[in-house]
């Protein structure tokens, strides 16, 4: 029997290819909403990141989601972003 393949996404924080479950997706819907997705299964451009506030300090930082997105990320998605780590 075959293994399963575990898909693989990169932390925009610290780079690092890691088992899609063990991130958080953050995507901006087609009417360009921008929410936090625990789940995995909404509609739209998806980016991951770890479950550590260092990650996501170096995102925020370097505005890496305003980069993978091409667009503005206003202050509280990082709040509620901030809430979910």
């Amino acid at each position: 029997m075959a293994e399963k393949k575990i898909p693989l996404r990169k932390c925009i924080g610290c780079g690092e290819m890691k088992p899609k479950k063990e991130l958080i997706r953050v995507v901006r819907s087609p009417e360009g909403e921008i929410s936090v997705d625990l789940i995995g299964k909404k509609s739209g451009r998806g980016a991951y990141i770890c479950h550590s506030k260092e990650c996501f300090n170096k995102a925020r930082k370097s505005k890496r989601l305003e980069k993978s997105f091409s667009t503005q990320i206003p202050d509280d998605v990082y709040d509620r972003m901030l809430s979910e780590l």
